[in-house]
């Protein structure tokens, strides 16, 4: 029987989430598919994966670009006939120093829904009949704790960080539970998973208390490997469900 197969968005650095998240996968024994917008940045990644032991292909992806989306989804299907795990993983924050909304750039708003919502929910329509042609397929949506800022009301007064991330973030989490209304009919189950602080950008100077990604990479994967009876249309955090 084939390995499972899992793609999993924003591959680009071997620090960051998305790296974590395919080797766990790889370590679990699918076969790790990582994207990226630029194809020689995620070839080292998989060949990385491949020297472990892992099984793992790296493929040129735009989350902007429906002719890559279209490419990528026959591709799988050329490759493997299904997809049992898509892990939307990629994500853009141009707006990290801003804090207040009224001071937010619209071409850095439109760049944070482009990643973090419409690339998704693209992603997802393009992927569909892999994702359907898979015995139980698992969507997992990355979000963010930045989107609480909205989803918790603000104090007056209070700063709105990055306003347009956090917007993308909160609406990533809204997009779950509709993707997850519309395949109630199906064994997919759709996710969030907002990892919390995470340590990967040493190159920045990550906080004191930052969690290592390998630790955020496997609560993501609990989301893309549960079992029949698991929640759908839920956001987790620290493991546990919190919407």
């Amino acid at each position: 029987m084939p390995p499972k197969t899992a793609l999993v968005t924003g591959v680009g650095r071997e620090a960051g989430l998305g790296f974590a998240v395919a080797r766990e996968l790889a370590a679990q024994g699918f076969h790790a598919v990582l994207t990226a917008r630029r194809l020689d940045a995620v070839e080292p990644l998989a060949a990385l994966l491949r020297e472990e032991g892992g099984q793992a292909t790296a493929l040129r992806l735009d989350l902007a670009d429906s002719d890559s989306l279209r490419e990528t989804a026959g591709q799988l299907a050329d490759t493997f006939g299904r997809l049992d795990v898509l892990v939307n993983n990629a994500s853009a924050m141009p707006d990290f120093r801003v804090l207040n909304a009224l001071d937010a750039d619209m071409d850095d708003v439109r760049t944070a829904l482009e990643v973090s919502v419409l690339g998704p929910w693209a992603l997802t329509q393009a992927l569909l009949p892999l994702l359907k042609a898979a015995p139980a397929a698992r969507i997992v949506n990355v979000s963010s704790r930045s989107a609480q800022q909205i989803a918790t009301g603000l104090d007056l007064g209070a700063p709105l960080r990055s306003p347009a991330y956090s917007m993308a973030k909160y609406m990533l989490n809204a997009l779950t539970g509709v993707l997850a209304r519309a395949l109630a009919d199906t064994p997919i189950l759709v996710n969030a998973v907002d990892p919390g602080n995470t340590a990967t950008h040493p190159e920045r100077g990550d906080a004191e208390h930052d969690r290592p990604a390998a630790d955020s990479a496997r609560d993501i994967v609990r989301a893309a490997t549960l079992g029949p009876d698991g929640p759908t249309g839920r956001l987790f955090s620290d493991g546990r469900t919190t919407t």
